[in-house]
Protein backbone atom coordinates (compact mmCIF):
# COMPACT_ATOMS: atom_id res chain seq x y z
CA UNK A 1 0.00 0.00 0.00
CA UNK A 2 1.32 3.15 -0.80
CA UNK A 3 2.61 5.34 2.65
CA UNK A 4 0.42 8.57 1.24
CA UNK A 5 -2.92 9.75 -0.31
CA UNK A 6 -0.93 11.25 -2.92
CA UNK A 7 0.61 7.83 -3.58
CA UNK A 8 -2.65 6.44 -3.97
CA UNK A 9 -3.96 8.82 -6.29
CA UNK A 10 -0.86 7.99 -8.28
CA UNK A 11 -1.62 4.24 -8.50
CA UNK A 12 -5.12 5.38 -9.33
CA UNK A 13 -4.19 7.75 -12.35
CA UNK A 14 -0.68 5.23 -13.86
CA UNK A 15 -3.72 2.45 -13.97
CA UNK A 16 -6.16 4.64 -15.33
CA UNK A 17 -8.59 4.40 -12.82
CA UNK A 18 -11.86 6.66 -12.41
CA UNK A 19 -12.23 6.94 -8.78
CA UNK A 20 -11.13 6.78 -5.98
CA UNK A 21 -13.06 5.21 -2.72
CA UNK A 22 -11.93 5.63 0.62
CA UNK A 23 -12.95 5.59 4.32
CA UNK A 24 -12.77 4.54 8.12
CA UNK A 25 -13.61 0.84 8.76
CA UNK A 26 -13.05 0.32 5.00
CA UNK A 27 -10.72 -1.46 2.85
CA UNK A 28 -9.75 0.98 0.16
CA UNK A 29 -10.88 0.54 -3.29
CA UNK A 30 -10.75 2.03 -6.82
CA UNK A 31 -13.33 1.86 -9.82
CA UNK A 32 -12.32 0.73 -13.08
CA UNK A 33 -14.23 1.30 -15.80
CA UNK A 34 -17.70 0.93 -13.67
CA UNK A 35 -16.08 -1.69 -11.73
CA UNK A 36 -15.43 -1.67 -7.73
CA UNK A 37 -12.25 -3.25 -7.54
CA UNK A 38 -10.53 -4.39 -4.30
CA UNK A 39 -7.16 -3.38 -3.33
CA UNK A 40 -6.39 -6.22 -0.20
CA UNK A 41 -5.01 -3.59 1.97
CA UNK A 42 -5.60 -2.81 5.75
CA UNK A 43 -8.82 -1.36 6.73
CA UNK A 44 -8.50 2.23 7.39
CA UNK A 45 -8.05 3.76 10.79
CA UNK A 46 -9.12 7.00 11.73
CA UNK A 47 -5.62 8.17 12.11
CA UNK A 48 -4.90 7.37 8.70
CA UNK A 49 -7.66 8.60 7.07
CA UNK A 50 -7.39 12.16 9.21
CA UNK A 51 -4.01 12.21 7.34
CA UNK A 52 -5.13 11.98 4.38
CA UNK A 53 -7.36 14.72 4.27
CA UNK A 54 -4.63 17.18 5.77
CA UNK A 55 -3.01 16.22 2.68
CA UNK A 56 -5.54 17.90 0.74
CA UNK A 57 -7.83 20.26 3.26
CA UNK A 58 -7.32 23.11 4.96
CA UNK A 59 -7.79 23.09 9.18
CA UNK A 60 -11.06 25.05 8.28
CA UNK A 61 -11.90 22.95 5.55
CA UNK A 62 -12.00 20.01 7.56
CA UNK A 63 -13.19 21.62 10.15
CA UNK A 64 -16.28 22.51 7.67
CA UNK A 65 -16.43 18.87 7.03
CA UNK A 66 -16.68 17.77 10.93
CA UNK A 67 -19.64 20.03 11.57
CA UNK A 68 -21.56 19.80 8.54
CA UNK A 69 -20.78 16.04 8.04
CA UNK A 70 -20.99 16.63 4.23
CA UNK A 71 -18.29 18.61 1.69
CA UNK A 72 -17.02 19.16 -1.46
CA UNK A 73 -14.10 20.52 -3.05
CA UNK A 74 -11.41 20.22 -5.55
CA UNK A 75 -7.50 19.39 -5.05
CA UNK A 76 -4.37 19.60 -7.65
CA UNK A 77 -1.79 16.88 -7.07
CA UNK A 78 1.19 17.51 -9.28
CA UNK A 79 -0.15 15.00 -11.54
CA UNK A 80 -3.55 14.78 -12.08
CA UNK A 81 -6.26 16.84 -10.41
CA UNK A 82 -9.03 15.21 -8.02
CA UNK A 83 -13.16 16.19 -7.30
CA UNK A 84 -13.50 15.33 -3.79
CA UNK A 85 -16.44 14.22 -1.60
CA UNK A 86 -16.48 13.71 1.98
CA UNK A 87 -19.32 12.55 3.69
CA UNK A 88 -19.97 10.85 7.16
CA UNK A 89 -21.42 7.27 7.28
CA UNK A 90 -22.01 4.24 9.85
CA UNK A 91 -18.63 2.79 10.25
CA UNK A 92 -17.06 6.55 10.01
CA UNK A 93 -16.26 9.74 7.54
CA UNK A 94 -15.37 8.57 4.14
CA UNK A 95 -14.18 10.00 0.07
CA UNK A 96 -14.64 9.60 -3.03
CA UNK A 97 -11.88 11.16 -5.34
CA UNK A 98 -13.00 11.72 -9.20
CA UNK A 99 -9.87 11.93 -11.02
CA UNK A 100 -9.65 14.54 -13.63
CA UNK A 101 -7.54 14.54 -16.33
CA UNK A 102 -5.14 17.28 -17.48
CA UNK A 103 -5.60 16.92 -20.54
CA UNK A 104 -8.40 17.96 -21.70
CA UNK A 105 -9.90 15.48 -24.64
CA UNK A 106 -10.99 17.06 -28.20
CA UNK A 107 -14.54 16.57 -29.40
CA UNK A 108 -12.74 14.51 -32.31
CA UNK A 109 -10.94 12.20 -29.24
CA UNK A 110 -14.47 11.28 -27.38
CA UNK A 111 -15.91 10.40 -30.96
CA UNK A 112 -18.74 12.70 -29.56
CA UNK A 113 -21.58 13.53 -32.74
CA UNK A 114 -21.03 16.66 -35.18
CA UNK A 115 -24.15 18.58 -33.98
CA UNK A 116 -22.05 19.34 -30.76
CA UNK A 117 -19.60 21.67 -32.90
CA UNK A 118 -22.62 23.45 -34.04
CA UNK A 119 -24.58 23.82 -30.98
CA UNK A 120 -20.65 25.63 -29.44
CA UNK A 121 -20.62 27.87 -32.86
CA UNK A 122 -24.19 29.03 -31.68
CA UNK A 123 -24.49 33.06 -30.53
CA UNK A 124 -27.01 32.67 -27.79
CA UNK A 125 -29.39 29.77 -26.16
CA UNK A 126 -29.40 27.33 -23.74
CA UNK A 127 -27.58 23.98 -23.99
CA UNK A 128 -27.86 21.02 -21.29
CA UNK A 129 -25.84 18.24 -21.03
CA UNK A 130 -27.41 15.66 -18.74
CA UNK A 131 -26.75 11.85 -17.90
CA UNK A 132 -26.44 10.24 -14.30
CA UNK A 133 -23.18 10.47 -11.88
CA UNK A 134 -20.23 9.18 -14.03
CA UNK A 135 -21.52 9.39 -17.28
CA UNK A 136 -18.82 11.97 -18.88
CA UNK A 137 -21.09 14.94 -18.61
CA UNK A 138 -18.17 16.88 -17.26
CA UNK A 139 -15.71 15.34 -19.95
CA UNK A 140 -18.08 16.02 -23.18
CA UNK A 141 -18.77 19.46 -21.82
CA UNK A 142 -14.95 20.49 -21.35
CA UNK A 143 -14.37 19.19 -24.93
CA UNK A 144 -17.21 21.35 -25.74
CA UNK A 145 -15.44 24.45 -24.13
CA UNK A 146 -11.95 23.50 -25.31
CA UNK A 147 -13.05 23.35 -28.77
CA UNK A 148 -14.98 27.07 -28.23
CA UNK A 149 -11.13 28.43 -26.39
CA UNK A 150 -9.19 26.61 -29.24
CA UNK A 151 -10.95 28.05 -32.61
CA UNK A 152 -13.38 31.42 -31.44
CA UNK A 153 -12.29 34.57 -29.80
CA UNK A 154 -14.74 34.56 -26.89
CA UNK A 155 -15.11 35.16 -23.24
CA UNK A 156 -16.15 32.04 -21.32
CA UNK A 157 -17.01 32.06 -17.54
CA UNK A 158 -17.82 29.06 -15.66
CA UNK A 159 -19.35 28.53 -12.58
CA UNK A 160 -18.89 24.98 -10.72
CA UNK A 161 -18.92 23.15 -7.21
CA UNK A 162 -15.92 22.19 -7.40
CA UNK A 163 -14.18 23.37 -10.44
CA UNK A 164 -13.43 20.09 -11.99
CA UNK A 165 -11.18 20.86 -15.59
CA UNK A 166 -8.96 23.51 -15.76
CA UNK A 167 -8.49 25.47 -19.29
CA UNK A 168 -6.05 27.92 -20.23
CA UNK A 169 -6.96 30.46 -22.01
CA UNK A 170 -5.90 30.62 -25.78
CA UNK A 171 -8.18 32.36 -28.69
CA UNK A 172 -10.76 32.62 -25.70
CA UNK A 173 -10.52 34.79 -22.36
CA UNK A 174 -11.43 31.64 -19.45
CA UNK A 175 -12.17 32.55 -16.29
CA UNK A 176 -12.93 30.09 -13.32
CA UNK A 177 -15.39 30.38 -9.97
CA UNK A 178 -16.06 28.15 -7.88
CA UNK A 179 -18.47 27.96 -5.26
CA UNK A 180 -17.82 28.34 -1.95
CA UNK A 181 -14.51 29.85 -2.82
CA UNK A 182 -14.85 32.93 -4.91
CA UNK A 183 -18.67 33.00 -4.99
CA UNK A 184 -21.36 31.87 -2.73
CA UNK A 185 -24.22 30.19 -4.59
CA UNK A 186 -25.14 29.37 -8.38
CA UNK A 187 -27.77 31.47 -8.77
CA UNK A 188 -25.91 35.15 -7.33
CA UNK A 189 -22.28 33.90 -9.54
CA UNK A 190 -24.96 33.60 -12.65
CA UNK A 191 -26.34 36.90 -12.04
CA UNK A 192 -23.17 38.82 -11.24
CA UNK A 193 -22.19 36.91 -14.70
CA UNK A 194 -24.52 38.93 -16.99
CA UNK A 195 -22.67 42.34 -15.83
CA UNK A 196 -19.19 40.29 -16.46
CA UNK A 197 -19.11 40.67 -20.38
CA UNK A 198 -19.14 37.26 -20.67
CA UNK A 199 -19.98 35.76 -24.50
CA UNK A 200 -20.21 31.86 -23.09
CA UNK A 201 -21.37 30.41 -19.39
CA UNK A 202 -20.90 27.38 -18.10
CA UNK A 203 -22.95 26.42 -15.05
CA UNK A 204 -21.66 23.17 -13.34
CA UNK A 205 -25.36 22.16 -12.22
CA UNK A 206 -28.30 23.29 -12.95
CA UNK A 207 -30.05 22.74 -9.42
CA UNK A 208 -32.89 24.96 -8.59
CA UNK A 209 -35.44 27.08 -10.03
CA UNK A 210 -33.83 30.24 -9.37
CA UNK A 211 -30.47 28.89 -11.25
CA UNK A 212 -32.71 27.90 -13.95
CA UNK A 213 -34.71 31.19 -14.51
CA UNK A 214 -31.36 33.04 -14.70
CA UNK A 215 -29.66 31.07 -16.91
CA UNK A 216 -33.05 31.24 -19.19
CA UNK A 217 -32.65 35.06 -18.90
CA UNK A 218 -28.73 34.80 -19.66
CA UNK A 219 -29.70 32.94 -22.86
CA UNK A 220 -32.08 35.44 -23.96
CA UNK A 221 -29.86 38.46 -23.75
CA UNK A 222 -27.27 37.43 -26.23
CA UNK A 223 -25.11 35.03 -24.34
CA UNK A 224 -25.02 31.03 -25.01
CA UNK A 225 -25.35 29.13 -21.61
CA UNK A 226 -24.32 25.59 -21.16
CA UNK A 227 -25.70 23.47 -17.82
CA UNK A 228 -25.59 19.60 -16.26
CA UNK A 229 -28.79 18.33 -15.18
CA UNK A 230 -28.80 14.43 -13.50
CA UNK A 231 -31.28 12.87 -15.83
CA UNK A 232 -30.88 9.92 -18.28
CA UNK A 233 -33.34 10.94 -21.28
CA UNK A 234 -33.71 14.25 -23.82
CA UNK A 235 -37.39 14.24 -23.33
CA UNK A 236 -37.44 14.15 -19.36
CA UNK A 237 -34.62 16.76 -19.28
CA UNK A 238 -36.98 19.22 -20.54
CA UNK A 239 -39.37 17.97 -18.18
CA UNK A 240 -37.61 17.94 -15.34
CA UNK A 241 -36.42 21.83 -16.22
CA UNK A 242 -40.89 22.60 -16.69
CA UNK A 243 -41.12 21.03 -13.87
CA UNK A 244 -39.11 22.83 -11.29
CA UNK A 245 -41.83 25.68 -11.64
CA UNK A 246 -45.38 25.65 -10.61
CA UNK A 247 -48.23 24.73 -12.30
CA UNK A 248 -49.23 28.37 -12.55
CA UNK A 249 -46.34 30.04 -14.16
CA UNK A 250 -46.16 26.86 -16.64
CA UNK A 251 -47.25 28.99 -19.62
CA UNK A 252 -44.37 31.53 -19.63
CA UNK A 253 -41.78 29.17 -18.72
CA UNK A 254 -42.81 26.94 -21.67
CA UNK A 255 -42.90 29.72 -24.34
CA UNK A 256 -39.08 30.80 -22.27
CA UNK A 257 -37.86 27.23 -22.82
CA UNK A 258 -38.77 27.11 -26.38
CA UNK A 259 -37.43 30.10 -27.19
CA UNK A 260 -34.12 29.68 -25.65
CA UNK A 261 -33.30 25.69 -25.52
CA UNK A 262 -30.87 24.60 -28.56
CA UNK A 263 -30.72 21.44 -27.30
CA UNK A 264 -30.15 18.50 -24.93
CA UNK A 265 -27.42 16.06 -25.20
CA UNK A 266 -28.43 13.45 -22.21
CA UNK A 267 -25.47 11.03 -22.35
CA UNK A 268 -24.45 7.25 -20.58
CA UNK A 269 -21.60 5.01 -20.67
CA UNK A 270 -21.31 1.01 -21.55
CA UNK A 271 -18.58 -1.19 -21.31
CA UNK A 272 -16.55 -1.82 -24.88
CA UNK A 273 -15.90 -4.83 -26.05
CA UNK A 274 -12.44 -4.13 -25.51
CA UNK A 275 -12.58 -3.71 -21.90
CA UNK A 276 -13.07 0.08 -22.10
CA UNK A 277 -16.22 2.44 -22.60
CA UNK A 278 -18.18 4.05 -25.10
CA UNK A 279 -20.51 6.98 -24.58
CA UNK A 280 -24.08 7.01 -26.43
CA UNK A 281 -26.45 9.52 -26.50
CA UNK A 282 -29.77 10.91 -26.74
CA UNK A 283 -29.99 14.21 -28.58
CA UNK A 284 -32.54 16.29 -29.16
CA UNK A 285 -32.47 19.41 -31.07
CA UNK A 286 -34.83 22.26 -30.77
CA UNK A 287 -36.40 22.41 -34.18
CA UNK A 288 -39.27 24.71 -35.07
CA UNK A 289 -41.22 21.41 -34.89
CA UNK A 290 -40.00 20.60 -30.91
CA UNK A 291 -40.35 24.19 -29.72
CA UNK A 292 -44.12 24.17 -30.67
CA UNK A 293 -44.38 21.09 -28.65
CA UNK A 294 -42.67 22.35 -25.59
CA UNK A 295 -44.60 25.13 -25.73
CA UNK A 296 -47.78 23.42 -25.87
CA UNK A 297 -46.24 21.13 -22.90
CA UNK A 298 -46.91 18.13 -25.23
CA UNK A 299 -43.61 16.30 -24.94
CA UNK A 300 -44.38 13.15 -25.58
CA UNK A 301 -44.54 13.82 -29.07
CA UNK A 302 -40.91 14.75 -29.52
CA UNK A 303 -39.03 11.68 -29.21
CA UNK A 304 -40.68 10.53 -32.24
CA UNK A 305 -39.37 13.78 -34.29
CA UNK A 306 -36.06 12.53 -32.30
CA UNK A 307 -36.53 9.18 -34.19
CA UNK A 308 -37.23 10.74 -38.04
CA UNK A 309 -35.10 13.68 -37.57
CA UNK A 310 -31.12 12.51 -38.00
CA UNK A 311 -30.34 15.11 -40.61
CA UNK A 312 -30.89 17.55 -37.77
CA UNK A 313 -28.68 15.67 -35.36
CA UNK A 314 -30.71 14.20 -33.86
CA UNK A 315 -30.97 10.59 -32.39
CA UNK A 316 -32.66 8.34 -29.53
CA UNK A 317 -30.62 6.86 -27.10
CA UNK A 318 -31.82 3.30 -28.22
CA UNK A 319 -30.53 4.61 -32.52
CA UNK A 320 -26.77 5.20 -30.81
CA UNK A 321 -26.86 1.50 -28.62
CA UNK A 322 -27.89 -0.04 -32.00
CA UNK A 323 -24.93 1.53 -34.10
CA UNK A 324 -22.99 0.54 -31.20
CA UNK A 325 -23.82 -3.16 -31.53
CA UNK A 326 -23.90 -3.37 -35.40
CA UNK A 327 -20.54 -1.73 -35.17
CA UNK A 328 -19.37 -4.25 -32.90
CA UNK A 329 -18.23 -2.16 -30.08
CA UNK A 330 -20.58 -3.40 -27.43
CA UNK A 331 -22.76 -6.70 -26.82
CA UNK A 332 -26.10 -6.92 -27.51
CA UNK A 333 -26.63 -7.18 -24.12
CA UNK A 334 -24.72 -4.65 -22.98
CA UNK A 335 -27.08 -1.71 -24.44
CA UNK A 336 -30.34 -3.93 -23.81
CA UNK A 337 -29.34 -3.07 -20.55
CA UNK A 338 -28.48 -0.10 -20.35
CA UNK A 339 -31.56 1.20 -22.68
CA UNK A 340 -34.57 2.86 -21.01
CA UNK A 341 -36.42 1.47 -23.58
CA UNK A 342 -35.38 -2.34 -24.01
CA UNK A 343 -38.00 -4.07 -25.75
CA UNK A 344 -37.84 -1.86 -28.15
CA UNK A 345 -34.17 -1.87 -28.58
CA UNK A 346 -34.15 -5.93 -28.56
CA UNK A 347 -36.88 -5.73 -31.06
CA UNK A 348 -34.58 -3.59 -33.48
CA UNK A 349 -32.01 -5.79 -33.04
CA UNK A 350 -34.14 -8.66 -33.72
CA UNK A 351 -34.64 -6.99 -36.91
CA UNK A 352 -31.00 -6.48 -37.87
CA UNK A 353 -30.41 -10.68 -37.13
Amino acid sequence: MPPSLEGIVRLAQQQNYSDVHLGVGEEPRYRARGDMLRTGWPVTDSSTFNAWLKEMLSPSQIDHFLKTKDFDASHAFPFVRVRINLMDSLRGPAMVLRLIPQTIASLDELRLPAVLRELCQRPKGLVLVTGPTGSGKSTTLAAMIDWINSTMQRHILTIEDPVEFVHQSRESLIRHREVGQHTRQFHSALRAALREDPDVILIGEIRDQDTLATALEASQTGHLVFGTLHTNSAVRTVERILGMFPPAEQPPVRRAVAESLLGVIAQGLLKTTDGKRAAFHDILINTDACRDYIQRGELEEIEQIMERSGFDGMQTANQALLQLVEGGRVSAGDAIAQSLKPNELAQALRGKA
